[in-house]
């Protein structure tokens, strides 16, 4: 089970951590800052939204007052695909990092390719599974992750096209991961109970479950009369998988430092995440769209300010005022649970120019589509600035942060 060493009691801290879905968020709301630098001027409304089991109300911001982006030709754009849709599973995270990895082959000036994000999960399952076999239990289980898990599933297995391998069954057109996950749960649970860690035996068994849910990944395909496993494949499409940095800002970890993104869905705990103070953290993302590089963002989307109908992401001054944001208030509602990992989305576009910066996000959860413009949030800067909890982008866009660092051992 994942510990989260916060200032709030471990336990009382998982609880509020393991109670968001990953990928599917909830509202909550943070305390509003004491500080009250300019004056409450966003008006507070509860909005109706539509689900499979029904309706509800959440809380949320009236958006009739705010000057906003209307379309994506109010951007700088980078080259990237368009966007794709998760449905009913927790791939954002695959989502994300394979949306990058297309506007990065794009920018190295090879032909564009639409890559495999179920082929990744796949093999993420399966790793999820080995790490709970060989530890006997003691590793969490969830259907989320990290961009940096994909990458490193990705090195592992390589990758392969969405046309080789969509993951879904003959019948299917849309993901929907619920029974595939409810049986993945039920059978490591099973393994648990019964103390079966034969490793080999386990896995087997998870990828019966996964085959018959995705059907099997392929073992070689083929490219232009070639037959390639997924490896050699990657190699064609000349993307460095060890080129990109995580890069958080918290101050429970020392700045200038590599360190653990203590969230559930970095179930390894990987501990090579680059901390750094909150105004380089927030000027990197401009920066390295400027230089041609798109960003991965993993941010919290449960959030009044955060409305797919309007397409915007936005920092409510009944949270707190804008000018407030600062590293303490980011930490504050990272720290008592109000800021949570709950999704990972691909920034593909800067507007500059006026009192605020505006970013332009590709995103494959179904709220993206709720809006105007299909499949896209644009994030304004405080919302980067407070709810946005990492970003993964190549290490050349933020070669001046990575000097900051110790060289690596």
């Amino acid at each position: 089970m994942k510990r989260i060493r916060t200032v709030l009691p471990e336990f009382l801290a998982l609880l509020i951590v393991l109670a968001i879905p990953s990928c599917a968020p909830g509202t909550k709301t943070s305390p509003a800052s004491p500080e009250a630098g300019e004056p409450a001027s966003d008006k507070a409304v509860y909005i109706t939204e539509k689900y499979p089991r029904g309706e509800y109300q959440r809380l949320s911001l009236d958006v009739s007052g705010i000057a906003r982006p209307k379309g994506l030709e109010e951007f700088a754009v980078l080259s990237h695909l368009p966007p794709a849709q998760q449905h009913k599973s927790d791939m954002c995270w695959c989502f994300g990092t394979v949306s990058l990895l297309e506007s990065e082959i794009a920018r190295l000036g090879r032909p564009a390719v639409k890559l495999s994000e179920a082929y990744t999960v796949y093999w993420e399952f399966v790793e999820k599974a080995r790490r709970f076999i060989v530890r006997k239990g003691d590793s969490l289980i969830r259907g989320g992750s990290e961009p940096a898990s994909a990458l490193a599933r990705i090195k592992q297995y390589g990758i392969v096209r969405l046309s080789d391998y969509a993951g879904l069954l003959e019948t299917k057109t849309e993901h929907d991961h619920s029974a595939l996950f409810s049986d993945y749960r039920t059978y490591l649970e099973s393994l648990k109970s019964s103390g079966a860690w034969d490793e080999a035996k386990g896995i087997a068994g998870v990828r019966a479950i996964l085959d018959r849910y995705m059907g099997t990944p392929p073992d070689r395909i083929d490219v232009d009369g070639s037959s390639l496993s997924p490896l050699e494949y990657l190699g064609t499409l000349g993307v460095d998988l060890d080129a990109y940095v995580s890069v958080l800002s918290f101050t429970h970890l020392p700045f200038h430092a590599r360190g653990e993104y203590r969230v559930p869905d970095n179930w390894w705990h990987d501990e090579g995440y680059y901390n750094v103070p909150l105004d380089e953290f927030t000027a990197a993302v401009p920066a390295a769209l400027k230089q041609g590089f798109s960003v991965v963002f993993a941010a919290d989307i449960g959030e009044p300010g955060n409305r797919g109908d309007a397409d915007i992401a936005v920092v409510p001054s009944f949270d707190i005022p804008r000018a407030a944001i600062d590293q303490s208030s980011r930490e504050f509602r990272f720290a008592n649970g109000s800021s949570t990992d709950d999704h990972v989305v691909h920034c593909v576009g800067l507007k500059e120019g006026g009192p605020e910066t505006w970013f332009a996000v590709k995103d494959s959860w179904r709220t993206a589509h709720q809006g105007q413009v299909k499949g896209y949030f644009f994030y304004r800067d405080d919302y980067l600035k407070l709810k946005v909890l990492m970003i993964m982008t190549h290490k050349d866009a933020v070669a001046d942060l990575m000097a900051k660092f110790p060289p690596a051992n």
